[in-house]
């Protein structure tokens, strides 16, 4: 029998693989006790690894991570008491107290002489905020971009995401799904989480037969996958 376990994600700094498509991006990371007055934004598509190198570096910083949804019910006196990672800062454009928000811990992390990560899937030129302040902040904000990935990155995030989910695909499965499959790390997601569907319960788990029907099923653009 087998049990339908919830993934597990790997977070941990050895489990965030670097290629050309991420490393100057963790370069900029790295340098975090230099970041040009205080703060960094991260940049890339869904699935790129953001959160992953976030919580990397919340873990050697020692700062607290937080959403951006929640700005606006924190208590800013606690949360500015060291570094700051906010994650999806441009899903407050628009929103007047979130903005205003984002605005003052920006302020009081600096002040207070820590740093300040944030990340996000565009830069602050294209998130529509309407506070002048926060604008010319963000815009002012060194940015660290996070490319779509090669074969071999997105062949090692495949197995990383297989592995959370304790999984082990046949041999030739992986090299398929990245020959096939759009090449997005929110895409890599999607394809690992319906295989562990369905595989439940199949004799011969995860087959490059069962790795082109999720392909299929799934209904990507201009999916083309043979036999």
């Amino acid at each position: 029998m087998k049990f339908d376990i919830p993934a597990r994600p790997a977070l941990g700094r050895g489990d965030f693989y670097v290629t050309e498509s991420n490393a100057v991006a963790l370069g900029l990371v790295d340098t975090w006790p230099h970041w040009p007055e205080g703060k960094l934004l991260l940049v890339g598509p869904e699935g790129a690894g953001k959160t992953h190198l976030a919580h990397v570096w919340c873990a050697e910083s020692g700062a607290r991570m937080v959403a951006s949804r929640d700005l606006g019910q924190l208590d800013m006196a606690g949360v500015c008491s060291g570094s700051v990672c906010v994650e999806d800062v441009e899903r407050v454009a628009g929103d007047r107290t979130a903005e205003e928000a984002l605005f003052h811990l920006h302020n009081l992390v600096l002040a207070n002489g820590y740093t300040l990560l944030m990340t996000a899937t565009s830069v602050p030129s294209v998130w529509g905020l309407d506070l002048p302040d926060l604008v010319s902040r963000m815009v002012a904000t060194t940015v660290a971009k996070v490319s779509p990935p090669d074969d071999i990155l997105l062949s090692a995030v495949l197995a990383k995401l297989f592995a959370d989910r304790q999984i082990v695909p046949l041999a030739d499965v992986i090299p398929y799904l990245v020959r096939w499959m759009p090449r997005s790390f929110a895409a890599a997601g999607q394809v690992v989480a319906h295989l562990d569907r369905a595989a439940l319960g199949t004799p011969k788990g995860v087959t490059r037969t069962l790795a082109r029907q999720a392909l299929a099923e799934l209904e990507f653009p201009d999916e083309t996958a043979p036999e």
